[in-house]
C-alpha cells in the first residue's frame, strides 16, 4: 500500500471513530432522560394528601338587650337672656356719658345726661300755672260761698214779703188799709221771689266756676306731672342689670326722643339662652316611639341638656330645656328648642354656635354592638356575621339606628342570644366553621390564636 493510501485510510478510521462516540453520547443522554421522566411520573401517581387546617379563631359578643338613654346632638346659637336698647324718651342736647363701654351696669344707673335746662323752665312754668289755678278755685269757691248766703238772705226777704202780703191782705178785708198799701205789699212779695231765683241762679254758676277751676288745678298738675317725668327722662338709665356695649353717640350729640338708632344696647348674659332648632320629622319620630313604648321618659332629668362649645369642649354646667316653640319655619321645617344656660362666668356671648346634646328618653331593650363587627356589602348595606348554633359562620343584615360611643344601636336585624362575630371577619366564609372565642375589648387581634398547623408526612 502506498504512502498516500495509508493516509487516506487512516483519516477515515479517524472519521469513523468520532461519529461512533458522538453516537453514544448520544444515547446515554436519551437513556438518562428516559430514566428520570419515569421517576418523575412514579413520584407524580404517588402525591402526598394535602395539609389539614384548623377552623379559624373568631372573637365573637352575645346580643343582650340592654337600658340605654338616647339623646339627639343638635346644632344651636347663643342668645341674650335679657336684652334693652337704650332710646332717648325726650329730644335734647347729650351733656355726658356717665358708663364705660362694655362694663356691667346694674339696672337703674344713669348712662346718658341730657341738657335739663329746658326742661327745669317747663317745670317752672307748670309749677306756676298750677298756683294760679289753685288761687282762681279758691277764689271761686269764695264766691260760691257768698252766693250761698245771699240766697239765705233772699230767702229770709222772700218769706217776710209772703207774710206781709197775707197779712195785708186780710186787713184789706177789714178795711183797715187800702187796696194801695195791699199792692205795694203784693208787689214787695214777687220782687223777693225774683230775688231768690236770681240767687239760686248765682250759686248754680258759682257752682260751675268752682268745677271749673278744680278742672284748671288738675289740669295744670297733670302739665306739671308730664314737665317733671321729662326733666326726670333727662337722665337716661338702665332698664335692666347686664353688659353694656359700645355707645352710638358721643358728648354734645344731639338726640331725639324715640330715635331709630340706638344710643347703646344692654344684654343680660347670666343665664343665658341657646337656641337649637330641632325638625319636625324627628319630633314627631320621637313623638311616635314614647306612644309605643318603645322611648320611656326619664323624669326629672329629661329637661337637662348638655352643651358642646366650638372647641370641642363640654361646658361645665348643664341646661334647662325650657320649651319648644309651636310655630314651625316654613323654610326651614323646624321648631326652635329654647335652653336656659347658666353662665356665671361670661364664657358664653351672644351668637356663639354651640352643639346642644338634647336627651330624647330611655330604651329599655336597646341591642348594641361593636362598630367593627359590622361591615358593608357593595350596595352599602350593613352586613355582620354570626356564629351559628352547628359552629358555622352566619349572615345578617342589621338595621342601624345610630352609633352610640363605640358602638352601634341596632333597631332589627339580631335577636338576643346571636354571637357576633367582632375579629376574624377576614378568615369567616358564610357556612364554614369557626372556633369561638370570647371577644376581648382591648386585646390585639391573634393573641389567643391557637398552634400552626402542620401538614402530614409524605410517603414515597
Amino acid at each position: 500500500m502506498t504512502k498516500p493510501e495509508r493516509l487516506d485510510s487512516i483519516r477515515r478510521g479517524t472519521t469513523m471513530q468520532r461519529k461512533t462516540m458522538v453516537y453514544w453520547r448520544v444515547d446515554s443522554r436519551a437513556v438518562l432522560a428516559a430514566v428520570l421522566c419515569g421517576l418523575v411520573v412514579t413520584g407524580c401517581n404517588r402525591q402526598p394528601p394535602a395539609p389539614q387546617f384548623p377552623p379559624p379563631e373568631v372573637a365573637t359578643v352575645t346580643v343582650a338587650v340592654q337600658s340605654v338613654l338616647l339623646t339627639t346632638e343638635l346644632p344651636g346659637r347663643t342668645s341674650p337672656y335679657l336684652i334693652a336698647e337704650i332710646r332717648p324718651q325726650v329730644s335734647g342736647l347729650i351733656q355726658k356719658r356717665l358708663f364705660t363701654e362694655g362694663s356691667d351696669v346694674k339696672a337703674g344707673q344713669v348712662l346718658y345726661q341730657i341738657d335739663p335746662a329746658p326742661f327745669q323752665a317747663t317745670l317752672d312754668s307748670m309749677t306756676a300755672n298750677r298756683d294760679a289755678a289753685r288761687k282762681a278755685a279758691d277764689r271761686a269757691r269764695a264766691a260760691l260761698q257768698a252766693s250761698i248766703a245771699g240766697v239765705a238772705r233772699h230767702q229770709a226777704t222772700l218769706e217776710l214779703a209772703r207774710t206781709n202780703v197775707q197779712r195785708y191782705g186780710e186787713l184789706f178785708k177789714e178795711k183797715a188799709v187800702s187796696a194801695l198799701e195791699r199792692d205795694h205789699a203784693v208787689t214787695e212779695g214777687k220782687v223777693a221771689e225774683a230775688a231768690l231765683q236770681g240767687a239760686e241762679a248765682q250759686v248754680e254758676s258759682d257752682r260751675e266756676a268752682v268745677g271749673t277751676a278744680t278742672a284748671a288745678i288738675q289740669q295744670a298738675e297733670a302739665a306739671l306731672k308730664v314737665a317733671q317725668i321729662n326733666l326726670g327722662y333727662t337722665k337716661i338709665t338702665a332698664p335692666i342689670s347686664g353688659r353694656i356695649g359700645k355707645s352710638n353717640v358721643t358728648d354734645g350729640a344731639l338726640v331725639a326722643a324715640y330715635q331709630p338708632l340706638a344710643l347703646a344696647t344692654i344684654q343680660q348674659l347670666d343665664p343665658i339662652y341657646v337656641d337649637v332648632p330641632q325638625s319636625t320629622t324627628e319630633l314627631l319620630r320621637l313623638k311616635r316611639r314614647m306612644e309605643d313604648g318603645r322611648l320611656n321618659h326619664e323624669g326629672a332629668s329629661q329637661d337637662k341638656v348638655r352643651i358642646i362649645l366650638e372647641d370641642g369642649t363640654a361646658y361645665p354646667v348643664e341646661g334647662t330645656l325650657q320649651f319648644r316653640d309651636v310655630t314651625v319655619d316654613p323654610t326651614t321645617g323646624s321648631v326652635i328648642l329654647r335652653i336656659v344656660l347658666p353662665n356665671p362666668n361670661g364664657v358664653l356671648l351672644p351668637g356663639m354656635f354651640v352643639r346642644a346634646v338634647v336627651k330624647e328618653g330611655v330604651n329599655e331593650r336597646a341591642i348594641l354592638i361593636p362598630q367593627q363587627a359590622v361591615s358593608r356589602d357593595t350596595k352599602g348595606n350593613p352586613v355582620a356575621l354570626i356564629v351559628d348554633a352547628d359552629g358555622k359562620v352566619g349572615l345578617r343584615m342589621p338595621t342601624l339606628d345610630r352609633a352610640i360611643g363605640d358602638k352601634w344601636l341596632v333597631s332589627s336585624g339580631l335577636t338576643p342570644g346571636d354571637r357576633v362575630i367582632v375579629e376574624g371577619l377576614q378568615k369567616a366564609r358564610p357556612g364554614a366553621p369557626v372556633r369561638e372565642v370570647p371577644f376581648e375589648p382591648g386585646a390585639k387581634p391573634g393573641a389567643k390564636a391557637g398552634p400552626a398547623p402542620t401538614s402530614a408526612p409524605q410517603s414515597h
